[in-house]
């Protein structure tokens, strides 16, 4: 674990990574060398075509046999407009959660691109299907490129459930792929409005192996799976 200091007090963090492709040996085997262990790994759901590959139950086996946690992503949707599209994706992202036998009390990743046309009420819709399911909303985002930020910050002030229960993944700023023990302190970028940053994709397309970088909180870490 690495603390970073902000301001006067201390933020236990956590390094992992994530990929769109699926968790072999070989890539594993690849982070290990080339990076260090991660206490993570970030990966999608669901397939979607040239874009990711869909976990398994073996690559489940797989990573928790190597003690790493997997925290899930869903991104089998193009924009995040309109609440009733918000509630369907949360809908699918929840199907596909249980279907990989997912426990409850985890949270599930909304993958927020920066170019996604995005409102507040997708934001809402997400949160108010996935709160009752038993799973926690989240986000992953781009706080400074696109609309994600604005959006987000009338959802909380609008409905204080987004407020309470979203968790944020920002993906910036971006000082590049890491080393665990050359991870940077943890800084990400944040909206301009009371939000639970509790994660941060400091490094992507990392040079050695198909992996992102990350530094997660230990309340963050606590919902993986």
């Amino acid at each position: 674990m690495i603390e970073a200091k902000r301001g006067k007090k201390m933020t236990r963090t956590i390094w992992g990574v994530d990929s769109a492709s699926a968790v072999t040996n070989q890539l594993l085997q690849c982070v290990l060398t080339n990076y260090g262990h991660p206490k993570y790994w970030g990966r999608y759901l669901k397939t979607v075509p040239n874009a990711a590959d869909g976990l398994t139950i073996s690559e489940i086996s797989l990573l928790h046999q190597n003690g790493i946690k997997i925290m899930p992503i869903y991104s089998d949707f193009m924009e995040a407009t309109g609440y009733s599209r918000g509630q369907i994706v949360a809908r699918n992202a929840i199907f596909h959660a249980s279907r990989l036998r997912f426990p409850k009390n985890v949270v599930l990743f909304a993958n927020v691109e920066h170019f996604f046309k995005v409102d507040e009420a997708w934001i809402r819709g997400w949160v108010d299907a996935i709160f009752p399911s038993g799973y926690r909303p989240g986000f992953y985002h781009n706080p400074v490129k696109g609309n994600f930020s604005h959006a987000y910050c009338i959802a909380s002030s609008n409905h204080e459930r987004v407020m309470q229960q979203a968790i944020l993944w920002s993906s910036e700023p971006e000082p590049g792929a890491t080393k665990e023990r050359e991870a940077p302190a943890f800084n990400p970028s944040k909206p301009p409005c009371e939000a639970n940053v509790w994660g941060w994709q400091y490094g992507r397309d990392a040079a050695n192996c198909p992996i992102d970088t990350n530094l997660i909180t230990q309340p963050l870490y606590n919902l993986l799976y």
